[in-house]
């Protein structure tokens, strides 16, 4: 349910819009991304003798779910997180991808509707939603802007562990601020030299009477060097994942120092750098948790983080159908529309079938994690390989069925596909989701 404060903040939110009679605004209606209407759109294309793409349907995409019972409350959720992707973030995306601009005062808008703190108790102003809830909404944001969308993901794991792991202390400085994004929080647990062999991680830890002395390096943070609050793994012990912890360290401690803002091929709308730890002071009663702890924790984030970055691949892959559908019927080869053609149709019924099975396969997952499922961790690997991959294939097929406007900045695709490619890579990446498929197979079925 809901937090009170998040629920009323959704109430007025869309009581405000209906009173002003917004119309949303449809990334489809903006696929030359300069024009600000669908008139301006077709005047423009015709002007430059270039197809005109206006989403026929001058409303909100068909959200309703056909193949997988929502509640009425989950209905809710999915069409106010889908109104917010349609006028918060799809008419700004691309401005946001061209100048690197990290979008924090958007992101805090998100918070007023309990976005901030999805998963957090409701006793620090969180609004208490289960996973596959949060699931929904990540589908609908990412339709607007996949790398917001995928930051939320980021700064709700981190709110997730403090609320899941915290100490009274801990949950009652931080989670409050989280939830209203007044602090922003980046998860740090790769390193330059231990990827996907998170468990070698090499920061380290010592303890020092009232404190612990951090020491490394951590590698492709995202929300490095502006995020407030960063969850940090480190060792504590003896090599392997017992002798890892966690620890919250704030931004502003003498010895954090950031690297250089990586230039990236996608997701520019978020910052991404290097966090170096030279002699950190961390008061001891930040360590999250107990010792010992860290790699525990880093791993049941990974489990409700690959969820979320399958369904926000979901997302920016049905957006990508959507634009190639209405691309396809409006542009003109041979005297009729291309969706008239049966490769046209052929392949929009598998990118349409590709997107229908990873939604599928999220929400399963995000139900086992809700159920405490014992396959949950299976369920999750399983949903993000398949999803991630898939819904990637998805955005290169739409480019494909846009031909060379797809190709082009001025059209919105090839951004997509930029953005979604990182998600066969982060949160473990598809090889190593493998790897987690057959231990896990090993584990409920042993041979």
């Amino acid at each position: 349910m809901l937090a009170s404060a998040a629920r009323t903040a959704v109430c007025g939110w869309r009581a405000a819009a209906a009173a002003e009679g917004a119309a949303l605004l449809h990334t489809g209606t903006l696929l030359r991304q300069g024009a600000a209407s669908a008139a301006e759109l077709a005047e423009a294309a015709a002007a430059a003798g270039q197809p005109s793409v206006t989403l026929a349907c001058q409303g909100s995409r068909d959200t309703t779910d056909r193949h997988f019972d929502l509640t009425e409350e989950q209905q809710q959720f999915q069409h106010v997180a889908g109104e917010f992707a349609r006028e918060e973030l799809a008419p700004y995306s691309a401005e946001w991808d061209e100048k690197h601009h990290f979008p924090v005062d958007t992101l805090k808008r998100a918070a007023e509707l309990g976005f901030g703190g999805m998963y957090v108790s409701d006793d620090v102003g969180g609004a208490g939603l289960g996973r596959l809830d949060a699931a929904i909404i990540f589908e609908e944001l990412a339709w607007g802007c996949v790398p917001t969308a995928a930051y939320l993901s980021i700064h709700n794991m981190v709110a997730k562990a403090i609320d899941q792991y915290g100490s009274a202390h801990q949950r009652g400085i931080y989670l409050p601020a989280m939830c209203t994004m007044d602090l922003i929080a980046s998860y740090c647990l790769t390193e330059p030299a231990s990827g996907s062999d998170a468990a070698a991680l090499k920061t380290t830890a010592r303890r020092v009477n009232d404190h612990f002395v951090l020491t490394g390096t951590k590698a492709f943070i995202s929300g490095g060097g502006v995020s407030d609050i960063y969850l940090v793994m480190a060792r504590t012990g003896g090599p392997g994942p017992r002798g890892i912890s966690a620890f919250l360290v704030e931004k502003g401690t003498k010895g954090l120092s950031f690297g250089k803002r990586e230039k990236k091929m996608g997701w520019n709308a978020q910052p991404t750098t290097a966090v170096n730890f030279d002699d950190v002071k961390v008061p001891a009663d930040m360590l999250l948790g107990q010792e010992g702890d860290g790699f525990k924790i880093a791993m049941a984030a990974l489990d409700g983080g690959r969820i979320n970055i399958g369904a926000c691949s979901v997302g920016g892959a049905q957006f990508c159908l959507d634009t190639a559908r209405e691309y396809a019927a409006a542009r003109q080869q041979f005297g009729s529309p291309i969706a008239s053609f049966q490769a046209s149709q052929f392949k929009i019924a598998d990118m349409a079938t590709s997107i229908q099975a990873s939604r599928l396969m999220v929400r399963h997952a995000a139900a086992a994690l809700d159920s405490r499922s014992p396959g949950a961790t299976l369920d999750c690997a399983m949903a993000k390989r398949f999803a991630t991959d898939a819904c990637f294939n998805v955005t290169n097929d739409a480019l494909q069925l846009l031909g060379g406007y797809g190709y082009l900045r001025e059209y919105p695709i090839e951004r997509y596909m930029r953005d979604l490619r990182v998600h066969c890579i982060l949160e473990g990446t598809n090889e190593v989701m493998r790897i987690v498929i057959n231990r896990e197979l090993d584990k409920l079925d042993p041979k």
